[in-house]
């Protein structure tokens, strides 16, 4: 499932016989078709969710046996693929962090391990970048990662995916293998933090969960270009200005 811009304007889409067909509300339990198609080739992807809240987990791998941690981050900060990341490089080096990101799709309040991926809409891929001296000194993290474009998300929604806590994470600057881990690394699953998160606060449709870097950080310099791929979901690219 992805958000296009076609000649009408947005557009939700399905992809189907490598086409893009477009389709009315995609939170619907059964999508409406709209007739209109994209074909592949000519799609513009866009960032495949808006969300109104995106919480991040932070220190969820094994260097850090840590209870959860969720965080918020602005969603001012989301970017397309292929929008050009624009860091503050005048406050010290930036990094970018390969993560599954779950994409909510209905009202999820007090989840169970039970219920809780009932509530998923499907995964996409996120970078969350970050101003790497700044997360030394800012708890917080609002100077560490609300610069302009620091959450590509893409290219679209995977809603197929049986197990999203075994899936391969490669991060990649200029073709070079820079990272390679997986889901299988965090300590804290999809599951696992949808019942935290939402033992404390309410998520609604479109709404993002990070669920971490399990050894995807890489340090990054002007003129980049990231690829992060996910295995079962595809590749998000984003060059670094």
């Amino acid at each position: 499932m992805a958000r296009l811009l076609t000649s009408e304007g947005i557009r939700h889409a399905v992809y189907l016989n490598e086409e893009w067909h477009h389709i009315d509300d995609p939170f619907a339990p059964v999508p409406t078709f709209l007739g209109p198609v994209t074909s592949a080739g000519k799609a513009t992807l866009l960032a495949p969710t808006c969300p109104a809240v995106i919480v991040g987990i932070g220190h969820n791998d094994g260097n850090h046996p840590l209870p959860i941690q969720p965080w918020l981050k602005s969603v001012h900060t989301v970017a397309s693929p292929n929008d050009v990341i624009e860091p503050s490089w005048r406050v010290g080096a930036v990094n970018v962090e390969g993560e599954l990101a779950v994409v909510i799709g209905k009202s999820a309040v007090d989840l169970t391990a039970e219920n809780a991926l009932d509530h998923v809409l499907g995964y996409t891929i996120a970078n969350d970048v970050t101003n790497a001296t700044q997360a030394v000194i800012d708890e917080r993290l609002f100077q560490a990662k609300s610069g302009t474009h620091y959450t590509p998300l893409g290219p679209w929604i995977e809603t197929d995916i049986a197990d999203p806590g075994n899936l391969g994470i490669d991060v990649t600057v200029n073709g070079h293998a820079e990272a390679r881990s997986g889901t299988f690394n965090l300590i804290f699953g999809v599951v696992e933090c949808l019942v935290h998160v939402t033992k404390w606060m309410a998520l609604e449709p479109g709404d993002v969960v990070m669920t971490g870097a399990p050894g995807t950080i890489v340090g990054v310099q002007p003129g980049d270009t990231v690829a992060i791929t996910i295995d079962g979901i595809g590749t998000l690219v984003n060059a670094v200005a």
